[in-house]
């Protein structure tokens, strides 16, 4: 699956509201996906920050780019549990939203999600992501 085959899919999968966040695939293997979630005023919380809800759309958004690279296509699946831990603000800067697979089984599938500000090494946020596939 190619980076934009990957963003298609986000189109024609996706509810309206998603795909108002504006992600886009940048990077994209057999196990592993790397999302841009773009800076946005409307995107941001009192303060300035990006909002949480942003970012854990972006990483359960990012998982299913990943799975779906990794199967060679989209297939039905739905999350199952999600875990997120905000280490830093993100403000007036686009986030790079990665996700690598960490298993993939018939039935389950988990990943490790990072985010981080686009020029910054540091972490932003880290999530995990544990999805039920469906097929």
């Amino acid at each position: 699956m190619t980076p934009a085959e990957a963003d298609k899919l986000l189109s024609d999968n996706f509810a309206p509201w998603v795909l108002e966040l504006g992600l886009t695939v940048v990077e994209l293997d057999d196990r592993r996906a790397v999302l841009r979630l773009p800076w946005s005023t409307r995107l941001a919380r009192e303060g300035g920050g990006m909002s949480g809800q942003a970012l854990m759309a972006a990483a359960d958004t990012a998982t299913v780019v990943a799975v779906s690279a990794a199967r060679g296509g989209f297939v039905p699946m739905t999350t199952v549990q999600q875990s997120t831990s905000f280490q830093r603000a993100v403000t007036d800067a686009d986030v790079l939203v990665e996700a690598v697979l960490g298993k993939l089984g018939r039935r389950l599938a988990f990943a490790d999600i990072t985010m981080t500000a686009e020029d910054s090494t540091e972490i932003a946020a880290r999530a995990s992501t544990v999805y039920a596939l469906l097929d």
